[in-house]
């Protein structure tokens, strides 16, 4: 059986439920992730049928330029931890559609290329434009289209502007 509460610690449950309410009606950072999250299963769902995620098929896209890119560019242009499109790129291995391999002049770079059986990228691409459209209708195309602007600020500013402020 639990304890009886105290009138102080009722008041205090009643606080941390107002705070609750009040971040996640407010907070963009969950707002974004848990977007993000939704966004990642809806495109999840669409390129099943090619045995991709959507993570492998941005993965695959950053890597369809003309110059291979390392490791190091690929992690920068997706905004990632080395170790997560390392995570991504060992299935894509397995499977024949990319390859990786040491650079001519260093070595320890590691250049990752798209092999001719990573067409699978070509039949995903109506797949991506449908879903894109039905998601452009839904938001209506100019919201859709300000909504990108706006995460492309976001991202641009990934310095963290520190903790609170305190008055000395």
């Amino acid at each position: 059986m639990c304890p009886p509460t105290s009138p102080f610690a009722a008041k205090r449950k009643l606080a941390t439920r107002m705070i609750a309410r009040a971040i996640a009606a407010n907070c963009l950072c969950l707002k974004t992730q848990r977007s993000a999250r939704a966004l990642a299963r809806r495109f999840d769902a669409v390129f099943r049928p090619f045995g991709l995620t959507n993570g492998q098929l941005s993965l695959m896209m950053a890597l369809n330029g003309p110059q291979p890119p390392t490791i190091t560019r690929l992690t920068e242009f997706l905004a990632m931890d080395r170790t997560s499109p390392t995570a991504m790129l060992k299935p894509l291995e397995r499977r024949g559609l990319v390859t990786v391999c040491a650079g001519e002049h260093d070595r320890r770079a590691r250049y990752l290329t798209i092999k001719p059986e990573g067409a699978t990228l070509n039949s995903a691409l109506p797949v991506w434009r449908e879903t894109h459209a039905a998601l452009d209708h839904a938001l209506r195309t100019v919201v859709a289209a300000r909504l990108r602007s706006d995460l492309v600020v976001l991202s641009a500013s990934q310095q963290p502007t520190g903790g609170p402020r305190t008055s000395s």
